[in-house]
């Protein structure tokens, strides 16, 4: 018997079906070894060695692991070609007690049979330049969490997180929304016209210039300056003073990237980057299909490379050939370059694994979205090998006296790959008009406008933003944003777009003062850059743990103690208003505070000097169910509640009722009664857990937090998420997958 060992039992059930009976397929279900939750884990003291341990809930299939690989005649790992992948294969042999530089190691790009038999002929030992360096990833965002969290608690607020990109992208949503805060809006004008032509067709314009003079878009700022052009306007007759025409040619984007794809699938589906991901991940493990069984339709969804097979490029061909003709082929297969900052990993673009598998053959196999994200990148990669767009673009002046309008637009000529990927714009059809024809002014009117200031970060955006300025890698983008969202630090507007919360301004704030280089994009995009270069074997990855904690731990004792004596030097002079003794500061579930020296005696206490007090009760409608005062709204140490205004006559309490969401934003249905949502509650012991809004009516209940996402091995209504793991609730059904965090 021959083991291959993957990561997911999805994958691995699409990787059975293409092997016989002398292999056994096994899932480890995401990293079998991590660092301990409970303390650091990291011997800062001996060359950062990282102390690694197999969690509770991944024992029982270690245990299975090795008793199979005792009966195994070879060992196969063939975990994701990456530097996660690389590392959970080193995991395991580590706990297999094989040795990496002699182990089989082997990977592909899609999970059809040919690759997958292509790479059982081709094994290699583990890449310990690639595991070293996801392992310097996972110490260094280690020291910066263990260490800097707990700074914020003892000096913001407790139960707060910080983390080296995560840090670095609150930054970026902070600082555009305070953009966005100082934005003075500025008013100006246009002018636009609806002319008619001999044949009562109409063409809308915009007026272009006065005198010949070209008008900028800010030129006309009042509306007694508008009216007052509007007024010349009508005296004037109108001919069509010009046309303009000329072809161009439009050339089809590159294939997708993991960035490019987040960016699209945001903009065109409304997808979020973490959907995205998620979707994607399904598409390539393998989906479902009839007869044909479990197959992989779309090859490594975590790749910066353009690059596309040659046996893909000769496959599309032929598609494109017999369904569309000859006139929609190239002679010549087209490539791109890649222009990614930090471009890394050797896979090919996100593409289909057979062209010939159309969408529309696969409506009856997948969900919507898995659909509409397959559609996507099946037209894109179908349209890198299609001729380019010619276009005929139209310029026409309407003028004949001293003013002049323009209209612009313009024509597909030859559709060339738009035929399969058409632009979100829509193209602009001029009537047919000649030069010289006269025509009648329909309507001219001011149009009043004022300046904009920049959009909240989406998820497309931000994503850009973080490839740009080198943060991050393509397997981290979607983690990143999930991580502010999750951690408190960042809500989505109406319009799903990142909006920053206070407690992330002040966070923020002091980042920033206390710890320029942890939110310093240019810093963190350098580290980015060694992490390369440890995964390239030109850098060693314990003297960039040395160059980086030296300083950082430093800095962090610095300044602890110059905010300790901030504190001490804000207690000066401040003197107990209730019995005269000294105030001291003292730190609570709010931060700092000043309390009496003279405590427990005398209990009295207030804000530091410049800061806000604790948040005072806030009025609310509801009215008490006991005796009927009304209730207000308070904060307490496990979040917001409602408590009786006749406290401490009177001490009920009630539970503010929190939906959770899904990754839209929508409310979690009950997946047992269909009509409750799934509220987010405490226990009396402040334990979170999960529950119908129909309780008692309705007693279903959850430990850990529901997804929204339908298991994709039975269909129950929602997956649970536990630390980095998904797993299905329903007791008969064993799915669980690793959510991939780099």
């Amino acid at each position: 018997m021959k083991l291959v060992i993957v990561e997911s039992p999805t994958k691995a059930k699409t990787i059975g079906r293409f092997l016989g009976k002398d292999y056994k397929i096994m899932a480890s279900v995401g990293h079998i070894r991590d660092l301990p939750k409970s303390k650091l884990g990291v011997d800062v003291e001996h060359n950062f060695e990282p102390l690694y341990v197999i969690p509770p809930d991944h024992k029982a299939k270690v245990k299975e692991i090795k008793d199979a690989a005792k009966k195994a005649k070879d060992i196969y790992f063939a975990t994701d070609e990456d530097r996660e992948g690389e590392a959970i294969s080193w995991h395991l042999a580590q706990v297999l007690e094989q040795d990496p530089t002699k182990v089989k190691r082997i990977t592909f790009h899609e999970i059809t049979k040919s690759a997958i038999l292509d790479a059982l002929e081709n094994p290699r030992p583990i890449d310990m330049k690639l595991v070293e360096a996801q392992q310097a990833r996972r110490v260094l965002d280690r020291l910066v969490g263990y260490e800097l969290s707990p700074f914020l608690w003892r000096h913001v607020k407790r139960g707060l997180s910080a983390g080296r990109v995560q840090s670095v992208a609150m930054r970026l949503i902070v600082e555009r929304e305070r953009t966005i805060l100082a934005f003075n809006p500025e008013e100006y004008w246009s002018i636009e016209g609806a002319f008619e032509n001999t044949k009562n067709q109409t063409l809308e314009a915009k007026l272009q210039a006065v005198d010949e003079k070209s008008l900028d878009k800010m030129d006309i700022k009042s509306k007694e300056e508008a009216d007052k052009l509007l007024a010349e306007c009508q005296k004037q007759e109108w001919k069509v003073a010009s046309i303009e025409q000329k072809r161009k040619t439009k050339s089809p984007p590159p294939p997708f990237t993991t960035s490019t794809l987040q960016q699209e699938a945001n903009n065109r589906l409304g997808f979020s980057a973490k959907q995205v991901m998620t979707l994607a991940q399904k598409l390539y493990e393998g989906v479902e299909i009839g007869l044909e069984g479990q197959l992989g339709l779309i090859t490594y969804m975590r790749t910066d490379s353009f690059n596309l097979s040659q046996k893909f490029l000769e496959e599309a061909k032929d598609y494109l050939k017999e369904t569309l003709g000859k006139e929609y082929t190239l002679d010549q297969p087209r490539t791109y370059k890649t222009k990614s900052k930090g471009a890394q990993e050797a896979h090919e673009a996100i593409r289909p694994t057979d062209p010939t598998r159309t969408p529309d053959s696969l409506k009856a196999f997948l969900d919507t979205g898995m659909l509409r994200l397959y559609t996507l990148i099946w037209q894109r990669a179908m349209a890198t090998q299609m001729p380019e767009a010619v276009l005929n673009a139209t310029r026409v002046d309407i003028g004949g006296g001293k003013y002049t309008f323009r209209a612009t637009g313009q024509q597909v000529v030859e559709p060339g790959y738009l035929k399969l990927y058409p632009d979100q714009e829509n193209d602009k059809l001029l009537p047919e008009i000649s030069e010289g024809e006269k025509l009648k002014a329909q309507e001219i009117k001011g149009i009043q406008h004022f300046t904009e200031p920049p959009a909240r970060y989406s998820d497309a955006t931000l994503v850009k933003a973080l490839e740009e300025d080198g943060i991050g890698r393509p397997s981290t983008y979607a983690s990143i944003i999930s991580t502010v969202i999750e951690r408190g630090y960042v809500e989505r507007d109406e319009k799903k777009r990142l909006k920053p919360l206070p407690i992330a301004m002040d966070v923020n704030d002091l980042l920033i003062k206390r710890f320029p280089d942890i939110v310093d994009l240019e810093f963190t995009a350098r580290l980015e850059s060694s992490l390369d270069y440890v995964a390239e074997g030109t850098t060693q990855w314990e003297p960039l743990m040395h160059a980086f904690y030296g300083p950082f731990h430093k800095q962090l004792e610095t300044q602890e103690k110059e905010m300790e004596q901030e504190a001490q030097k804000d207690a000066e002079g401040q003197i107990c208003d209730v019995c005269g003794k000294p105030m001291v500061v003292k730190r609570g579930r709010f931060g700092r505070f000043l309390a009496c020296s003279g405590y427990p005696e005398c209990k009295n206490t207030r804000p530091l000097p410049g800061e806000a007090a604790p948040p005072k009760p806030e009025p609310t409608d509801e009215i008490c169910p006991k005796c009927g005062a009304p209730m207000v709204k308070k904060t307490g140490r496990f979040g917001p509640f409602l408590a009786c205004s006749r406290y401490p006559e009177c001490k009920t309490i009630v539970n503010i009722e929190v939906p959770v969401l899904d990754q839209n934003g929508n409310p979690i249905m009950c997946p047992t009664c269909k009509e409750g949502k799934i509220l987010e509650r405490k226990s009396k012991k402040g334990k979170l857990f999960y529950s119908c809004s129909r309780y008692p009516e309705c007693k279903q209940a959850f430990w850990d937090r529901p997804t929204g996402e339908a298991c994709p091995e039975c269909g129950y209504p929602t997956l649970l998420k536990k630390g980095k793991t998904l797993h299905c609730p329903n007791e008969e059904c064993k799915y669980k997958a690793t959510i991939e965090l780099e």
